[in-house]
């Protein structure tokens, strides 16, 4: 039960070939990633979870994938679906990263956060081992302010030279 786009995508992929996404937090900015991945044509949208479904910022999302499973709590999406997801987006409030994380990874899930990955040193070596348990696991905490091209051209041009004596 995904969200198909048809026989193939713009990136010529089969529903089968795309990556099962699971999206933890579907409002603001958890919305503008989902709306990003998903038009990436590399994922199929298989579940929904927000603690407030009714409220106004998540509402975007759900009439994007309609057809798409909700669910309140992560742990619950996470019983009913695990067989069903290859990969989480986590884009919750903060304080819930870590918890969502863990759980993800100690499915077998693929997971991208949003910062701040967690709170403490202690949770972030926590999700270190556990990462490691499953190197077969893609892992990235988006933090997209320093992956834009505005950042490329100040590194050519510092690299080059051209802005020099910076602190």
């Amino acid at each position: 039960s995904y969200i198909a786009l048809g026989n193939k995508s713009s990136t010529g992929l089969a529903p089968s070939e795309r990556v099962n996404l699971a999206v933890i937090g579907i409002g603001n900015q958890g919305g503008g990633d989902l709306r990003a991945l998903f038009s990436s044509g590399h994922c199929n949208v298989v579940a929904l979870c927000d603690i407030d479904l009714k409220g106004k910022h998540t509402q975007a999302s759900l009439q994007k994938f309609p057809d798409a499973p909700t669910f309140n709590d992560f742990r619950v999406m996470f019983d009913a679906m695990a067989d069903e997801i290859d990969a989480v987006l986590i884009a919750t409030p903060d304080h819930s990263h870590f918890a969502a994380t863990m759980l993800a990874l100690s499915l077998g899930k693929h997971a991208y956060v949003e910062k701040p990955l967690a709170h403490t040193f202690g949770q972030s070596e926590r999700l270190m081992r556990m990462a490691a348990k499953h190197p077969e696991l893609v892992t990235q905490m988006g933090n997209q302010g320093h992956s834009g091209a505005n950042y490329f051209q100040f590194k050519a041009w510092a690299e080059a030279g051209i802005i020099t004596d910076i602190t």
